[in-house]
């Protein structure tokens, strides 16, 4: 069993961190500058709002100041070093994942299809759905006091996405022998209720006090560089899976044909 499992670890961790690196230079080239405008408006209200309540120190408020402990420069090298070390832990995870649901089948049995099957459901369970409910706010926002909340309410979403697709993959596998319609339509309709679901959640506790513009721009640039990691993921583990099934011999197409799960 280890001989079928540590490759696809390795290639977990090969499509993690490429998708990892291709992200944080993402972020790092389009994400980033819209990040800094809102910093530069956050840092603009937060003084705005410390003068107003100190106004008679405003002389003492106005010569206080805290230093960053780390410079802009030393942030962005960071955030590429942090996303191809959270790509290498999620192709951990993944390849796990990977392994316990197609532990029956095989890891190299329609490797390419099962890839870009599974990763599209991982993005949809744990950003799209999640997103959706509550999307991405620029850094800073929102009260100090309400960050527990916050996480929890995600963490939350993040559940319930990940049991919907689990379901709607149970659905596709116990309709086989149906036909295509029927069995797209279940797991289309199975994600439409989980999306009511996550929306039977409370609503975000805090205001965003960002202008619309910005905030689309960021929130559309967070959903795509989720996009970005799961589509890079995808093409690097399913070419890898394909490389590792044809040196091994690709199986018999009665085989595959005989693979109920379809996934």
């Amino acid at each position: 069993m280890n001989n079928l499992i540590l490759p696809l670890l390795g290639r977990g961790l090969a499509a993690g961190g490429a998708a990892g690196l291709v992200t944080g230079l993402f972020s790092l080239l389009l994400a980033e500058p819209v990040m800094d405008r809102a910093i530069v408006l956050e840092e603009a209200r937060s003084a705005k709002a410390e003068a107003a309540e100190h106004a008679h120190a405003a002389a003492g408020a106005v010569a206080e100041h805290h230093e960053e402990l780390f410079s802009r420069g030393q942030q962005h090298f960071g955030l590429v070093v942090t996303a191809v070390v959270a790509g290498l832990a999620l192709g951990v995870l993944f390849a796990v994942a990977y392994a316990l649901v197609h532990r029956r089948t095989g890891f190299l049995v329609r490797a390419w299809p099962r890839a870009l099957g599974f990763c599209a459901a991982a993005f949809v369970a744990v950003a799209l759905l999640p997103g959706l409910r509550y999307p991405a706010a620029p850094p800073g926002v929102g009260d100090a006091n309400t960050v527990g909340e916050r996480q929890q309410l995600w963490l939350a979403a993040v559940v319930i996405g990940v049991l919907g697709m689990l379901l709607a993959r149970q659905l596709y596998v116990r309709l086989a022998g149906r036909p295509e319609p029927l069995r797209h339509g279940a797991v289309f309709l199975t994600g439409a209720v989980t999306l009511a679901v996550l929306f039977l959640l409370p609503g975000n506790p805090d205001e965003v006090p960002v202008p619309a513009t910005l905030l689309w721009d960021f929130r559309v640039l967070s959903l795509g560089s989720q996009l970005l990691l799961w589509a890079v993921f995808a093409a690097v583990f399913g070419a890898l899976g394909l490389r590792a099934a044809q040196r091994a011999g690709s199986p018999a197409p009665a085989q595959e044909v005989a693979v109920p799960a379809g996934a």
